[in-house]
This record gives C-alpha cells, sequence and structure tokens, in this order.
C-alpha cells in the first residue's frame, strides 16, 4: 500500500508520515521546496515529493499510483480571507481531481483533515452537532467550503473527513506558545479561564487518519476526533505547570476587549512585513468563544480507533520533547 500524505512537514501530517513509515507503509509526502524535511529524512519508506496543493502539476505526479491519501495540508493563518479559501477550498478541489485522474485503479480512501472549526463552537458545552454550520473565522468557513466542495465528488471518490479539535504534542508551534508562557513564569487566562474545550494528542490524531485510510465506511462520511473528555481551561493550565515542575508567578485573565487590541496591533505588523500572523480580530472571535466540545464516540466506532493519551499525560510528553529538542 502506498498512501500520499499532503503537509507532510507539517504538525499533523509529520505524526501521520512517521506512524505509517514505522508501520512499513510506503509513504509518499508533498512538500514545499522551502520545508523543513530534516525529520522526514530520518525515517525509512519515505519518497518526499516536491510541489503544493496549488500546484497541478506537483499534484498529478504526488497522487500517481497511490492508494489512500491523507490530506493534511492547508493553512490555519492566512494574509487575507482569500487566501485561506484559495488554498484550504480550491487546494483540497485540486488534490482530489489529481487523485480521480492518477491514484491506483482500486483506490482505497480520501482523507481529509478538517477541523472542529468548520462546525463552530458549542453554544451550552455540550458536543456539537456535525450538521451545525456556525463556523465564527474565514479559517473555519473556509474548511466548511472544503468539505462541501469534496462531499460533491464523494460518488468518484471514497471520502472520509475528520474534524479534531485543538491538536497539540511533539513538533506543534501554535500549542507551544501556552508552555513557553508558563515555563516563563506567567500563566495566560482569556476571560475567566472557565472555558471548556475539546483537544487530541498529535500521535493520536494521526493514527485517526491512518485507520480512515482502511476503513470502509460510506463516502462523505464525518467525524469529530478528540481524545474522549472535555476539559476546563484552568485545570488545563495547571496541568501544564505539573508538566513543566514549576509554578507560575504572574497570573492574570486577558480582558476580551484588551485581546482585541492586541490583534488589531498584530495585523498591522503582519501587512507591514507581509506575513500572515496568527493573532488576529477574526481569530478572536474563536478565542472568546466560551466552548469548543465535540465527541469521537462515533469515529470510535465506525473506524475501531482509540485514542490513547490524555491531556495530564500528553503534556508531560509535551514538555519532554520540548525539552530534547532544547525548545524550552
Amino acid at each position: 500500500m502506498k498512501v500520499l500524505v499532503t503537509g507532510g512537514s507539517g504538525f499533523v501530517g509529520s505524526h501521520v508520515v512517521e506512524q505509517l513509515a514505522r508501520g512499513g507503509t510506503q509513504v509518499r509526502a508533498l512538500v514545499r521546496q522551502t520545508s523543513n524535511t530534516k525529520f522526514l529524512q530520518t525515517l525509512d519508506n519515505v519518497e518526499l515529493v516536491f510541489g503544493s496543493i496549488q500546484d497541478r502539476a506537483s499534484l498529478n505526479v504526488a497522487a500517481a499510483g497511490v492508494d489512500a491519501v491523507v490530506h493534511a495540508a492547508g493553512l490555519v493563518k492566512a494574509r487575507s480571507p482569500e487566501e485561506f479559501f484559495e488554498v484550504n477550498v480550491q487546494g483540497s478541489e485540486n488534490l482530489l481531481q489529481a487523485v480521480k485522474l492518477n491514484a491506483a485503479d482500486d483506490f482505497r480512501r480520501f482523507v481529509l483533515v478538517s477541523s472542529l472549526a468548520a462546525v463552530g463552537p458549542s453554544q451550552d458545552g455540550t458536543p456539537v452537532d456535525p450538521c451545525d454550520r456556525g463556523a465564527v473565522t474565514h479559517y473555519g468557513r473556509s474548511k466548511r467550503q472544503a468539505e462541501d466542495t469534496l462531499l460533491t465528488y464523494k460518488n468518484d471518490v471514497p471520502l472520509t473527513i475528520l474534524r479534531p479539535p485543538m491538536v497539540y504534542g511533539p513538533r506543534d508551534n501554535e500549542s507551544f506558545a501556552f508552555f513557553q508562557s508558563v515555563s516563563r513564569g506567567v500563566l495566560p487566562k482569556l476571560g475567566g479561564g472557565d472555558n471548556t474545550l475539546s483537544v487530541i494528542y498529535a500521535s493520536d490524531a494521526a493514527s485517526a487518519c491512518i485507520c480512515a485510510t482502511t476503513t470502509n465506511v460510506p463516502s462523505g462520511s464525518a467525524y469529530f476526533i478528540d481524545d474522549g473528555r472535555v476539559y476546563v481551561w484552568n485545570d488545563m493550565l495547571e496541568d501544564i505547570e505539573r508538566a513543566l515542575g514549576k509554578k507560575a508567578f504572574v497570573r492574570f485573565g486577558v480582558p476580551f476587549s484588551l485581546l482585541r487590541l492586541a490583534a488589531a496591533a498584530s495585523e498591522t505588523v503582519g501587512k507591514v512585513t507581509g506575513k500572515a500572523v496568527m493573532l488576529t480580530r477574526d481569530k478572536v472571535n474563536e478565542l472568546c468563544a466560551p466552548h469548543w466540545v465535540c465527541n469521537s464516540s462515533e469515529a470510535q466506532a465506525a473506524l475501531k480507533w482509540t485514542p490513547e493519551v490524555d491531556w495530564a499525560e500528553g503534556t508531560k510528553r509535551a514538555v519532554a520533547w520540548y525539552r530534547s529538542e532544547k525548545w524550552l
């Protein structure tokens, strides 16, 4: 079996490549010329193809003869709303069309790594309904439109959609910011810190993607994947403190009004430098939502998949990796 993984040098993609390769599967990783492929080059059974999901010629090469695809490439920050849609929507359609034309005759499954953001936050703290359409950011709306676009091909290409919440763990730059802040003695809270979240450790997200490539569920099926628990942000920060073995000496809540001012300043820096920034006023719409909660029981049953790492254990593993790699 040969599996194409897009975003192979990225956070989730690299964990998918790692698990597949170490399990003996032949992996073709689509990466950009500018990508850091140092880790991928340490793995056996990995072939690198340089290109992008916006480059149709490279996609035809990458998709040739593959038996399955895990599509983990995409933007989580962008210079404009239009850029989110150009990459996350049009890029995904480009890839599926390349698969349709070039993949193996007995192609098994196209797995789209979407996001809980495509559905939106929970209004009352109960898990969101898979059919909800309450995305609150340009990113979330682009992921939902990518889903809808690929679903138009579900009778031509077997398709499974996975929607993780916040993914964390080794090689992640985004959640690392929280660990770094606490390690420097500052405990950041949004509002009162009583917001609730579902999360998933990187290796569990990767194993769900891999299970989805081999499980024969109805084409077009969409599943949430998380670690099976719901957490309160205050408690999560305490777990980070325990994992680091230190208490933060500055503990404060960030008012959302101040967060919006910081986001406006961040956007200005982005415009001046021409670079995408994570903290934007659009992103604040997501941060202000008090509940990001989903339920993976359907995914566990349908995909024959079980998450193994909860937040307390995951923070310990993440800290150990950050320290081993001199990030902390």
